[in-house]
């Protein structure tokens, strides 16, 4: 079964020789064998298997120029590594490297020769096979290049545990461990360039793009991590499609038909240069201009795809591109490439021919065909499809530094330097090996391996835990999944004016290590948009939504695909493309524009504004009034009216109208805490204090003129003390109302926000309503008692009461506060303290002017009326009305209760009052003569009631000693109120009552 065995490997490996000849591989002996894969041909030619004969190993074509150099890579690193004297000492490594033609087929042929010799030293056959030209095992691979390609390799060596280091394959499902035990790279994973590429996006404000990638292992996984980081970014993808280099031309049109008719015009690729050929050229066919391409890091570089004539329409492209190092004479070891020195290496006839398009006679493919051969670029046809009259020979003298082609593009080793880190990496992880200590090895019990029998699995393990430091002076350390964490340079497409040529100009970088939202930057002032606009593309599905507006969904659209909506009052967005409207603070309100969010404005019945200012000028006015008033009663306070009028229950009332119109100005200005706490018990109170002096004051008067004989209980009932206490009882309910109000609610100063939503309302919040309306209801009450009594006066006389004045004025006093209840329920804000303090001033110029001002007036301009006589005339005048009555009454009882006894006459009762009914004087006098008589002897006043005119002749000539006086007198005497200067209870005295 073993030699079974060993022959069927054998026959494997003999045909997998036979397939790669001497001229398809790059090899070199040595103590220890690394194995390389790289693509020195774009692709295979089509051919038809119709299986009619023994199947043939499918020819590669299109020389990859750039596979060539990373290929030079390779071999320039281990003979550096082996001419060293400190890394791997008194060792040689050796290489066998085969082409990959770019296809998984080729890749797995290669990969084969690899696992076969592998097998063929596990199972220790040299006593069967003697194998004089025994090569040793290959203890790792260096590539492939596409995640495809890798993905096939990786699921073959990871059955031997044979580790891959790969240079470019970047699909981040090559981090599965558990699906490819054996494979580490020195490329990051696209997992950081799917999150770049949408940094990007984002960063331009782009939300509308396109997605093309390979279909395979590189192309789908990128994409697809790309859609979840532009789904987080609120990007959409307007379309999603997937290309390979062998698709038809059909699905190519199709695609291409789709590029077209899409609105956006970014187009995020995740491809391979091989792979997106095909479809550009088609894009350039039909001249599809105005795209932005995004390029992933494959083919951002790629001389397939970089070339002047595709500029017109991919000149925007951004690509990614890995950092570049530094590789110390490898410019002068890639000039010394030749046919006849590269022994070693069997693709250099097949580079020579290409690169000076010739061809060298010997070999066994000496006859190039040149099908579509493009000096200085990668693509070209391979030899062997066509006869030598195509080229010339080459003579074998040209100078290589004479033509220009990507193998000598050394400027920005990206690719060909990680191809470098990767034999490094393998020499490193062997350097541990040779200098492991026993005892502190990697493997059971800490034991080492051997380095003259390493096996390839022993290199696996130490590849894991390899930590060194590279040429450049960073730290090398592969992390768990294998990977090297790096970052990436920005480049954009541009256009060199010397020869025309496109190069890449580096505009940016992406650092994976910094923190989220730090990573990228871009210098925009380098990037040129479709090779000489600055002016930054729009790719969006809507126009921006300028602040003050937000994105409003469209139905049935994408989420990109909005309509600007204002935002609402109270809402502002400062950004453009807002989601949603911010709320502003609560004392804030938004601007006209919705953009900021401004102070809101505040309201209160200030000082400065007109209507302040009037309600202050007229309580200002009222003050300077009722002082006006109280100086005039002061000047005049020993003349008849004043006196008539209890002056000293006038001054208190005086000086509680001037806390009336003083308490008004509590309501205006800014409201604090303690004018809120002020204001209305000041109002309450003073009101109080004044409706209860006009209520002493008029209920003594009425009471003393409606006594018949005033007693001493009346004079002691209504001493001027007793006024006072009065006064003072009525005042003090008032004060407890308000105490009480202010211990258990006080009032309190309060912002407003929900009355007008720009508007702040700085009011007071009363505390309790129900306070407020005891004391306006309390205040009302005792308004509608001095209303009662006052109307009940109305017909004393006028000099010494003014109960007309006094009905007149309560009368406004309940038209003010019966309409100031509607009116403080239905306004708001400000209004609501404008209201009162206008009910105040107008409860307070009503009593004001209707006590007062004819008082006043008949002081300052009137003073004939001043006078006791004149005040002594008013009363008797009334004093007679009331006997007058009185007689009338009785004689018309008496009248009826003689009538009832038999019709006998009742006599008319006696008195000095002549009287005459509907008769005139038969001998009047002129009326000169007599307003001179009445000057002289007193009045005479004609008293209408009833059903006639009684003409009253008073005489207030001095005092007869006779008897009458004296009785008179003593009358008057009993009628007299305990105020000695009453002169209300003096006048009436001198009524004769006879």
């Amino acid at each position: 079964m073993t030699l079974y065995s060993c022959c069927l490997i054998l026959l494997v490996f003999s045909w997998n020789t036979a397939a790669y000849g001497p001229n398809q591989r790059a090899q070199k002996k040595g103590d220890i064998i690394l194995g390389g894969l790289f693509p020195i041909h774009f692709g295979v030619a089509a051919k038809d298997q119709d299986l009619k004969s023994r199947p043939e190993s499918v020819e590669c074509i299109r020389y990859n120029f750039r596979g060539f150099r990373w290929l030079q890579a390779m071999i320039f690193a281990i003979e550096e590594i082996n001419s060293s004297p400190t890394l791997l000492p008194n060792m040689t490594l050796g290489y066998r490297i085969f082409d990959t033609c770019n296809t998984v087929s080729k890749a797995l042929e290669a990969t084969l020769s690899f696992v076969a010799q592998n097998k063929i030293d596990s199972l220790n056959l040299d006593e069967f096979c003697n194998c004089s030209e025994h090569i040793p095992s290959t203890i790792a691979v260096v590539g492939a290049t596409g995640s495809g390609i890798s993905t096939a390799v990786a699921n073959l060596l990871g059955l031997f545990y044979i580790p891959q280091v790969s240079y470019a394959s970047s699909s981040r499902l090559l981090s599965n461990k558990n699906q490819f035990k054996s494979f580490l790279r020195t490329i990051p994973n696209d997992e950081h360039q799917a999150t770049a590429m949408a940094d990007i996006i984002e960063y331009f404000r782009w939300n509308w793009v396109g997605t093309i990638a390979a279909d395979d292992d590189y192309g789908r996984p990128g994409i697809e991590k790309f859609r979840e980081e532009a789904e987080e970014r609120d990007i959409c993808i307007d379309f999603s499609e997937l290309i390979s280099q062998y698709s038809d031309e059909e699905e190519i049109q199709q695609v291409v038909e789709v590029i077209q008719n899409s609105t956006a015009r970014v187009i995020v690729v995740f491809s391979s240069g091989p792979d997106l050929e095909p479809l550009i050229k088609e894009i350039v066919r039909r001249n599809i201009t105005g795209k932005i391409w995004l390029a992933s890091e494959a083919w951002a570089s790629s001389s397939l795809i970089a070339m002047p004539e595709f500029f017109r329409v991919i000149g925007s492209t951004i690509g990614f591109a890995l950092k570049a190092g530094q590789i110390p004479g490898f410019r002068e070891f890639l000039q010394k490439v030749h046919p006849k020195k590269s022994t070693n290496n069997g693709f250099a006839k097949e580079f020579w021919e290409e690169t000076f398009n010739c061809y060298l006679p010997d070999g066994s493919k000496n006859s190039p065909t040149s099908a579509s051969f493009h000096k200085g670029h990668e693509e070209s046809l391979g030899a062997g499809n066509g006869t030598s009259a195509f080229r010339p020979p080459c003579t074998g003298d040209e100078n290589i530094t004479s033509v220009e082609t990507p193998y000598m593009d050394y400027t920005h080793l990206r690719i060909s330097y990680n191809v470098y880190l990767a034999v490094y990496s393998i020499a490193h992880a062997l350097q541990d090996i040779y200098t492991c200590t026993p005892g502190k090895g990697l493997f059971t019990n800490g034991s080492c391996a051997d380095i003259k029998k390493v096996e390839a699995w022993q290199v696996l393990k130490h590849l894991r835990h390899l930590n060194f430091t590279n040429n450049m002076g960073e730290q090398v350390d592969f992390d768990e999944f294998g990977d090297l964490v790096g970052n990436y340079s920005i480049i954009n497409w541009h256009l060199s004016p010397e020869d025309g040529s496109v190069v890449f100009e580096e505009v940016g970088h992406y650092n994976v290590y910094a923190k989220k939202g730090e990573r990228l930057f871009i210098n925009e002032n380098k990037i040129l948009w479709s090779g000489f606009s600055k002016e930054v593309p729009f790719s969006n599905c809507s126009r921006d939504c300028l602040p003050g507006t937000r994105k409003g969904i469209i139905e049935g659209e994408p989420t990109c695909c909005f309509e600007c909506v204002d935002c609402p009052d109270g809402e502002y967005s400062d950004e453009t493309d807002a989601s949603a409207c911010d709320k502003c603070p609560e004392d804030y309100w938004s601007n006209e524009n919705h953009t900021s969010c401004i102070p809101k404005q505040i309201e209160f019945l200030s000082w400065t504004e007109p209507f302040g200012i009037a309600l202050t000028l007229f309580a200002v006015l009222g003050i300077f009034l009722t002082s006006f008033v109280l100086g005039v009663f002061t000047k005049f306070r020993n003349t008849p009216i004043v006196k008539a009028t209890n002056r000293e229950l006038s001054y208190l009332l005086l000086f509680s109208l001037l806390c009336c119109f003083s308490s008004s100005l509590f309501f205006i200005g800014e409201p604090q805490d303690w004018t809120c706490r002020l204001r209305q018990p000041a109002f309450g109170i003073s009101f109080v204090l004044c409706i209860s002096c006009i209520l002493v004051k008029t209920n003594r008067v009425l009471l003393v003129f409606e006594a018949k004989i005033p007693t001493s209980l009346h004079r002691k009932w209504w001493g001027l003390n007793l006024q006072f206490l009065l006064v003072f009882l009525c005042t003090f309910v008032q004060i407890v109302i308000c105490v009480i109000w202010l211990y258990t609610a006080p009032p309190s100063s309060y912002r407003n926000h929900d009355l007008e939503d720009e508007i702040i309302f700085i009011t007071c919040h009363e505390g309790s309503l129900m306070a407020l309306g005891f004391l306006i209801g309390y205040t009302c009450l005792l308004a509608a008692i001095c209303f009662f009594f006052a109307f009940k006066s109305r017909k004393l006389p006028e000099n010494f009461n003014e109960a007309k004045f006094i009905t007149f004025s309560m009368l406004i006093f309940f038209i003010v506060w019966i309409s100031f209840i509607p009116a403080y329920a239905s306004t708001y804000g400000k209004f609501v303290s404008a209201v009162e303090v206008i009910a105040i001033l107008a409860a307070s110029f009503g009593l004001l002017a209707c006590i007062f001002f004819n008082k006043v007036y008949i002081i300052l301009f009137k003073p004939s009326r001043n006078t006791i006589e004149e005040v002594r005339c008013s009363t008797a005048a009334h004093a007679f009305k009331v006997a007058a009555r009185a007689t009338l009454r009785r004689s018309n009882v008496s009248r009826k209760r003689s009538n009832s006894l038999g019709g006998s006459t009742g006599s008319t009762p006696s008195s000095s009052i002549s009287s005459k009914s509907n008769h005139e004087d038969p001998f009047p006098l002129p009326a000169s003569a007599e307003r001179q008589r009445q000057q002289q002897r007193g009045c005479k006043q004609k008293v209408s009631f009833g059903s006639g005119t009684v003409t009253l002749s008073l005489s207030f000539e001095e005092p007869q000693k006779n008897a009458v006086a004296n009785r008179t007198t003593k009358r008057r005497n009993s009628l007299e109120a305990q105020n000695s200067d009453d002169s209300l209870m003096r006048h009436r005295a001198l009524l004769p009552l006879q």
